[in-house]
């Protein structure tokens, strides 16, 4: 069995708190908030896939 990726599961965990966050946001009708967690979901997604670029060049994932 392949170990766990802890830095890649704790991405996975926030992107999944923003997306709620933006269930939330809409719920209470907060436009600032919907903007602030697609903003966050947008760099937690990136961040993540930047990461795993870097780790696949250096031959660690």
């Amino acid at each position: 069995m392949n170990q766990i990726k802890w830095p890649f599961l704790f991405l996975a965990i926030l992107a999944a708190m923003a997306i709620m966050g933006i269930g939330v946001a809409i719920g209470e009708r907060s436009l600032i908030g919907i903007f602030a967690c697609i903003l966050a979901l947008v760099f937690v997604m990136g961040y993540g896939f930047k990461t795993k670029k870097k780790m696949r060049e250096n031959g660690k994932l």
